[in-house]
């Protein structure tokens, strides 16, 4: 052989990476099944962040995806052993998910929006108390979420605002059959097995599951938007309202805005339709009647957002008083949805106050 010449390699002794990754699955589904819980972690923790979105779509809030996620795995890991291999780990996961989220829906209710129960008012209301009484959807943190397409919709466009709203509208099977179908790719036959019915029920329940999300949500997402806008203008825009609020500056801010704007702060009441309206509040309240305002621009469920800082004066410390998402048209803002309550913050990772 030549010096130069390279030596020949047996391709068929080379280690298939897949193979390797589908044969340490199988140990560590038959060490599981023996009762290795770690080996069961191991399995479970690469689809730990979707299925917890799963929940999350399903039930409108982080917190009862952390509870129903819980429920999920204990229940998974207790009937470990009934997992014949007929599906995949990840579909009989998302099995277990879905029921179980369907049995907090059926216990629970539908999370709302203030736009859910009343309609808008048309001038701002100084006195509106906390509905405590009230399940309230809430922010989602997205940050970690695959951006590419899995169905119908991208994953970070399966989790905005006006699509998850739209779902709480649904009965908890059309809710599951859309989100297993249009979402995660699952095909009717499967969704049929899934929910233990038949494929034609769960045709039906598409059709009229689409029907009315398709009348509740924009043509445009805002993951659209974002990419037609830019990054640039879209920072352009959250640091500009940010900024506004700060300031005090009335007149920035209506610049921002669409003349059908919405404005909604759950766990109030009380929302605004239209530019005169929302202006009324805007001025009566944050842009007047709180002391100060210190602003920190994030993001939840995948679209803009602002961490607004409540003190009591410019050089007190300002503690966490909201998460404001924000809805874009164009390179307008056309909807501002305020989770009032500092327990929103942790879930983004945010600070409790800043100086």
């Amino acid at each position: 052989m030549s010096e130069h010449s390279l030596p020949q390699t047996d391709l068929a002794a080379q280690p298939d990476p897949a193979a390797q990754e589908d044969l340490t699955a199988q140990a560590d589904l038959a060490a599981a099944r023996a009762g290795d819980d770690a080996a069961f972690t191991r399995l479970v923790e690469p689809l730990r962040r979707e299925l917890h979105a799963h929940c999350y779509r399903m039930l409108g809030s982080s917190y009862d995806a952390d509870d129903a996620l819980q429920d999920a795995l204990l229940r998974a890991w207790r009937g470990l052993a009934r997992f014949e291999g007929r599906s995949t780990l990840r579909s009989w996961l998302y099995t277990v998910a879905t029921r179980t989220c369907l049995d907090l829906v059926e216990s629970r209710g539908r999370r709302a929006l203030p736009m859910d129960l009343s309609p808008s008012s048309d001038r701002a209301i100084l006195e509106d108390p906390p509905l405590t009484e009230i399940a309230w959807l809430g922010p989602y943190s997205a940050g970690d979420l695959a951006g590419g397409p899995v169905a119908r919709y991208e994953q970070r466009e399966a989790v905005e605002l006006a699509f998850v709203a739209a779902l709480q509208h649904l009965p908890g099977n059309q809710r599951a059959a859309l989100l297993l179908f249009e979402v995660l790719g699952f095909s009717a036959a499967e969704i049929a097995t899934m929910m233990d019915t038949s494929t034609a029920s769960v045709n039906s329940a598409l059709q009229r599951a689409r029907k009315l999300v398709d009348e509740k949500i924009p043509a445009v997402t805002q993951q659209q938007t974002i990419r037609e806008i830019g990054n640039a203008r879209l920072e352009e825009i959250v640091t500009q309202y940010s900024t506004a609020l700060e300031r005090g500056d009335a007149d920035a801010l209506v610049a921002l805005l669409t003349e059908d704007v919405t404005w909604a702060m759950p766990p109030m009441g009380h929302w605004y339709s239209g530019i005169k309206a929302a202006m009324d509040f805007a001025v009566e309240v944050p842009l007047t009647r709180c002391p100060s305002w210190r602003n920190r621009t994030t993001t939840a469920n995948g679209q803009p957002a602002v961490a607004c800082y409540l003190g009591t004066a410019p050089d007190a410390e300002h503690f966490g008083w909201a998460i404001t998402v924000l809805n874009l048209r164009g390179d307008k803002i056309c909807g501002v949805t305020s989770f009032v309550g500092p327990e929103h913050f942790a879930l983004l990772g945010l600070p409790a106050s800043v100086d």
